[in-house]
């Protein structure tokens, strides 16, 4: 039963560490069970660079999260991001022996499973192989080629890798923390998940989820990740503009941002002070509300050019009706959607993940802060590739219909099973 499946997402970036224990209710659902966090001091840039002090902070979120919960976790699902990551997309084909007969799942798991194989640059490794536009017999836009007749199968596909070191680096952390990794997912993917709604993917959207260390952006159209990118500026590099430009304390300046921040100048008081504690011996310094967001803006302009840069890149600029999601924890500065309107000329709105979130003790949950973290835990629940839901949900397909749904869970859930792989030094187990 869904309802007794209990799903734990641990998010490793570069400001926190957290950990979410989740299920589904009886109306399908994520009810959060608990919640821990801890100061990330070891990870810069969504890279782990200590990890000694990476493997405290889990094991110090894991320990919140099982008290608060009561559940003893072992197991989780854990985000990757990072400059490393990197993506393309790769055609790929097979010719099938039975030219009359009907093209079933399993010749999709053949050709989904021959991407696995292609060579990437040295030192980095295949986390995510998602399919996209199908073509059967050079016929192209298929969306479903399953129950058509063709001799030549062939896909273009989303391929998403990262550095080798990255993924070891983090099994190494996980691991001496005492917990084991059921999947490695992209963070944007795991973010997309909780903020974002089937309609939005299938109108076009692009998320863009401003962490500590990173940007993160995806773009989706017809239910299908199209692009994906990592942006190397994040709200860190705001609160560094703040303290050089303000002459204060780091923290100080991480306080000014989330209390007084804005991303549009305009919109400050130019008569609106700030007063913050000196230094020792010396007088409170004043900060002016106005110079606080031209410091901000000037930054945030520099992240939403390299952004809108990247959905241009990917040819679905004209194409996202939905527009653009901002989530994470940089994605609640003040008038921060005006601006990437202003910028992008797309309509803009914050992304909460309470959308599929039903009745929890944990409302800090439902902060943008944690979309990522609530998404590795939906992840659990759910394949990244939407089209699993449409095999799954299938009555029957001719012939041995029971079976072939079956196999449809298989070949979909690759998507998250394949990155299992990497955590081990055996490359060449197959899929059960």
């Amino acid at each position: 039963m869904m309802e007794d499946k209990i799903i734990v997402g641990l998010d490793i970036g570069t400001t926190k560490i957290c950990a979410i224990v989740g299920k589904k209710n009886e109306y399908g659902k994520l009810e959060i069970l608990g919640m821990g966090k801890a100061v990330s001091d070891g990870v810069i840039r969504g890279i782990v660079t200590n990890i000694d002090k990476t493997v405290r902070a889990i094991e110090k979120a894991i320990a919140e999260a099982s008290d608060q919960s009561g559940i003893d976790i072992g197991v989780v699902n854990v985000g990757i991001a990072g400059q490393h990551i990197k993506s393309a997309v790769h055609h790929g084909g097979i010719t099938r022996e039975d030219k009359d007969g009907e093209i079933t799942i399993e010749d999709l798991t053949r050709l989904n499973s021959d991407m696995h194989r292609i060579v990437t640059p040295p030192g980095s490794e295949i986390i995510h192989v998602m399919p996209q536009d199908y073509i059967v017999d050079y016929e192209d836009g298929i969306m479903d080629p399953v129950g058509m007749t063709g001799v030549k199968l062939e896909a273009d596909f989303h391929i998403i890798t990262a550095q080798t070191n990255a993924i070891n680096n983090i099994n190494k952390c996980v691991k001496k923390a005492g917990l084991q990794i059921e999947n490695l997912i992209l963070e944007p993917l795991a973010s997309s998940l909780s903020v974002l709604s089937d309609e939005e993917k299938e109108a076009g959207v692009c998320l863009v989820d401003i962490g500590g260390g990173t940007t993160d952006v995806a773009v989706f159209y017809d239910n299908i990740i199209r692009h994906t990118a990592v942006i190397p500026f994040g709200g860190n590099i705001i609160t560094s503009d703040i303290k050089q430009g303000c002459m204060v304390m780091e923290h100080q300046a991480e306080l000014l941002k989330t209390k007084f921040g804005k991303a549009i100048s305009e919109e400050a008081s130019p008569n609106e002070i700030v007063s913050i504690p000196g230094l020792r011996n010396r007088p409170p310094k004043e900060i002016s509300i106005k110079n606080l967001a031209h410091i901000i803006e000037a930054r945030m302009e520099e992240i939403i050019e390299l952004v809108h840069t990247e959905i241009i890149s990917s040819g679905y600029n004209k194409k996202l009706a939905a527009g653009i999601v901002v989530t994470g924890g940089g994605s609640q500065l003040t008038n921060l959607s005006q601006l990437f309107e202003y910028m992008t000329g797309l309509d803009t709105r914050i992304g909460y993940p309470n959308e599929h979130l039903g009745k929890s003790k944990v409302d800090a949950a439902k902060s943008p802060m944690f979309a990522t973290t609530v998404g590795l835990v939906l992840s659990g629940f759910k394949a990244l590739d939407i089209r699993e839901a449409r095999y799954s949900e299938a009555p029957s397909f001719k012939g041995e219909g029971k079976k072939k749904i079956k196999q449809g869970n298989k070949f979909f859930s690759n998507i998250l099973e394949k990155t299992k792989g990497l955590l081990i030094d055996d490359f060449d187990d197959k899929i059960n």
